[in-house]
């Protein structure tokens, strides 16, 4: 069965100190309640351990926002997934589409971060989208579909199986545009319909799609009701323990 899922991605956002305070603060708000979903926060590299040491890790779920495409060696900057991982956190967001834009990753970057990180035990929640001529143009099914082809469908079925895919409409990220429920729904379906065309409809249907454009505590509801919409992946939101709950408790 798939998994619900609500994750935070601060991006470059929160001092070490600002960090540590939203984190506690989302674990004091979360300490009673009961989850019916997973919730994770992606904090910046800098924060991890600090994060995973502060938290109920059973509640929350701490993620890397990227990873090196390399194991280890002479590659100044770069944070390994084995890093990554002996902090604590399970989880790192790849393919981001500020990181395909900004740091021009490809298709075989991001498959062979996907492969380091699952050598590693951290679970991808891996990004796909389309920009706003894309979606324009008619053509946001065949994008999504090069992007998951092109990076994952090399994975076995196993590995294939320990991924969350997360949908990013990306002319609905942090323009206040959001795609219709609907919309979400039709593209996330076509999703998983891609996916059980190379892995079978067992598979597609226990993979986990996230809705990854500027969901809110006014939207969240009616786009985790559709039946293919399991969640989400927030941006800004997810820098106020205030907005980022009510997303949370949309479930």
């Amino acid at each position: 069965m798939r998994k619900n899922m609500i994750a935070g991605n601060w991006k470059m956002n929160t001092t070490l100190s600002e960090g540590l305070a939203l984190a506690k603060g989302l674990n004091e708000a979360l300490k009673d309640k009961t989850l019916k979903c997973n919730v994770v926060i992606g904090t910046p590299l800098t924060h991890l351990a600090s994060v995973v040491a502060a938290i109920d890790t059973t509640k929350i779920g701490v993620a890397a926002q990227n990873c090196a495409d390399k194991e280890k060696g002479a590659y100044t900057g770069e944070v390994s997934a084995a890093m990554i991982a002996s902090t604590g956190a399970k989880y790192v967001i790849l393919g981001h589409s500020e990181r395909r834009q900004y740091y021009h990753e490809t298709a075989e970057i991001l498959k062979t971060k996907v492969i380091q990180a699952l050598a590693n035990g951290l679970t991808p929640i891996f990004c796909i989208g389309e920009v706003l001529k894309e979606r324009e143009d008619g053509r946001h099914f065949d994008i999504v579909d090069e992007q998951i082809k092109a990076s994952l469908f090399d994975l076995s079925p196993e590995d294939f199986g320990k991924l969350t895919i997360a949908y990013e409409p990306v002319w609905a990220i942090g323009t206040g545009k959001t795609a219709t429920a609907e919309q979400a729904q039709e593209i996330h379906a076509h999703i998983r319909q891609t996916i059980a065309t190379q892995y079978g409809a067992t598979l597609a249907e226990n993979t986990t799609i996230l809705y990854g454009g500027s969901m809110n505590a006014e939207n969240a509801k009616d786009l985790v009701a559709k039946p293919d919409v399991d969640g989400g992946l927030i941006g800004g939101a997810s820098l106020s323990v205030e907005k980022f709950l009510p997303i949370v408790e949309a479930f």
